[in-house]
């Protein structure tokens, strides 16, 4: 075992994370159980949580289920169901205590007495769209936006194209197909969590294409781009 790992595994300790921040900054890609959710979770349930190490390790976190083994209110207690990639301080079977507000996911007990609550319906945006990384790094808005027919499926992406093309400039300023600027193959949740200015447009058919109004802020019907074959 390396030094550093065997430090880490006799004086490291570790942290629970509290995930509603990263929540908070990413709504449309990190949901988070809802309330009556995490108020129903028993003995018998596993409930995933977010390990941090000190000092650091290999990630900045890592996200791990957990047994849960007794309730008191807010409070928790459980033991670890994963192995740590790289937390030498913390292994399989150990006990752990942590608070209803700490949950990320739930996996319900198939042997409860009492039904979980039926969880609220949510929509997913992992769909993917081709996006301006100056949008994506939050140093602009979207400005433009156009739904074309959706790229055939990638080998290593179990999501589909949307077919959506979304910009920070106008398209005689920037167009995606001339690779005059960076842009990323990202899920529609990471465009929202920047700008979600234009989620009232995100169901509009292939061959839509809207502009935002400079004088309004709002989002007009647009002329979809003329791409040169060249």
């Amino acid at each position: 075992m390396a030094l550093p790992s065997l430090i880490r595994r006799l004086f490291g300790r570790y942290a629970i994370e509290d995930p509603r921040p990263v929540a908070e900054n990413a709504p449309y890609t990190f949901e988070l159980p809802s309330e009556n959710e995490l108020l129903a979770v028993a003995p018998g349930d596993l409930v995933k949580l977010m390990f941090r190490s000190i000092p650091a390790g290999q990630w900045e976190v890592e996200r791990m289920w957990v047994i849960v083994t007794a309730a008191d209110g807010a409070h928790l207690a459980g033991t670890l169901d994963n192995h740590p990639g790289d937390m030498p301080q913390l292994k399989a079977g150990d006990r752990v205590s942590f608070e209803r507000r700490h949950i990320i996911d739930i996996m319900w007990d198939d042997n409860r007495t009492v039904p979980p609550p039926p969880a609220p319906e949510r929509r997913d945006y992992w769909d993917r769209c081709f996006v301006d990384n100056a949008i994506l790094d939050g140093r602009r808005k979207v400005e433009f936006l156009y739904r074309e027919e959706p790229d055939p499926p990638r080998d290593d992406d179990k999501f589909s194209d949307s077919g959506w093309r979304i910009e920070s400039d106008p398209p005689d300023m920037f167009d995606i197909e001339s690779g005059n600027a960076p842009f990323s193959y990202v899920a529609l949740g990471a465009v929202l969590n920047r700008d979600d200015s234009w989620l009232h447009l995100i169901d509009a058919p292939v061959g839509s294409a809207f502009e935002r109004d400079p004088d309004t802020g709002r989002f007009v019907a647009a002329d979809m781009p003329v791409h040169d074959p060249e």
